[in-house]
């Protein structure tokens, strides 16, 4: 991967480039931004630039013989490790080296929902093992076999218990020439042994212009859906991307129609609708409840006189303005809540039937009959 592949971060892109340029290549950096900002894409379009033949100054060449093998992911020097769903205590990253190419091939802007679906995940939790520890040990003890430096990219480290507190040596004295690329979303999850002996880089979210522009200019969406998803994915690339895999056109006249059998306590209706998206995929469901909360947080900018702030299509708004006319602030805000916490609950693989019945009980106990929720009581 090269950078000019990878959305925005032009200052990151620049400030990885000058540590190659002024040889200040630190042996262990912590990619840290949230998901969908490219954070693991750069990491590999870093390494594809130290290990290039023949650096250009603000790329890899991309047609050198180990440019040819990163594009691949299969470069001898050039190792991961990730998260995964064991089935035995022994297993390791090697185990699910095949997927991890095709599923990092096939969207850089990976997220572990999205890697679950690549393995036979069933209930199983994801974790990086001691396995792996001593296999990252083994792998990095090694001096490096074709390219000047030998890198491992170690993505999303909140996924290493105390078992991490093995890498310690390795991290703090490696081999020469090897260099660690973590890639992390929640700093705080980290180690705080490792996250000391690390060198951060802050890689910010994508701003909406970015991810708009990318899913004009690149995805050929309409101005209008490409305008909306980006509102929608809060500067997250791999939620547009896979908004993008959705019905999302659907989504505007269900919720409303959703809340308008509520607001009229429509019980035969209603269950019709439950019934039907009880049906849907877990991640139709996810897009649909979070398309319900940016669309109430419109609401919510309407009924406080900051109409100018909303960024809906002409017709949506118009159809929150309605909205907005039979509901309060406090009601709005209750109805977020609600959804928030049902998204929270099908992304832990709630039953979508008993779960949609309930949150369309509580939105009708806030439309139709005014009953406000005051924590988990109603009062």
């Amino acid at each position: 991967m090269q950078f000019k592949e990878i959305v925005g971060q032009q200052a990151v892109k620049q400030r990885l480039l000058n540590t190659v340029s002024e040889n200040r290549v630190s042996h262990a950096q912590l990619f840290l931004g949230p998901e969908g900002s490219g954070s693991l894409a750069l990491a590999v379009a870093y390494a594809q630039y130290l290990s290039c033949e023949d650096k250009q100054p603000e790329d890899s060449c991309g047609v050198c013989s180990s440019c040819r093998k990163y594009e691949k992911l299969v470069h001898p020097d050039l190792h991961f490790s990730y998260p995964f769903f064991a089935s035995d205590k022994n297993d390791t990253s090697l185990s699910f080296i095949e997927q991890w190419r095709e599923a990092l091939l096939a969207n850089p802007y990976l997220s572990l929902d999205i890697w679950r679906g690549y393995q036979d995940a069933q209930n199983k939790q994801a974790n990086i093992n001691i396995a792996e520890c001593h296999q990252i040990i083994k792998k990095l003890s090694l001096k490096p076999f074709e390219s000047v430096y030998k890198i491992l990219i170690l993505w999303l480290p909140e996924y290493l218990d105390k078992e991490g507190n093995t890498l310690l040596k390795i991290i703090e004295e490696p081999q020469p020439n090897t260099v660690f690329l973590l890639v992390a979303q929640n700093q705080d999850q980290i180690l705080n042994t490792i996250l000391s002996r690390t060198q951060l880089v802050k890689i910010p979210g994508l701003s909406y212009e970015e991810v708009r522009s990318y899913l004009v200019n690149e995805r050929g969406l309409p101005n209008q859906t490409a305008e909306e998803t980006a509102y929608l994915s809060n500067g997250n690339l791999t939620e547009a991307l896979g908004m993008l895999q959705q019905e999302t056109n659907s989504f505007h006249a269900d919720f409303v129609d959703w809340l308008r059998k509520c607001y009229s306590n429509k019980g035969l209706e209603m269950m019709k609708f439950v019934e039907r998206v009880a049906k849907a995929g877990r991640e139709s469901q996810k897009n649909f409840i979070r398309y319900g909360i940016s669309y109430i947080r419109e609401c919510c900018l309407l009924l406080s006189d900051a109409g100018n702030l909303v960024h809906l299509p002409a017709a949506e708004k118009e159809t929150a303005q309605k909205m907005a006319g039979v509901m309060t602030l406090d009601m709005a805000e209750a109805i977020s809540e609600v959804l928030e916490q049902a998204h929270y609950a099908v992304e832990r693989n709630a039953n979508p039937k008993i779960l949609f019945l309930d949150v369309s009980l509580q939105i009708i106990k806030i439309l139709h009959f005014k009953i406000l929720p005051k924590g988990n009581q109603y009062i």
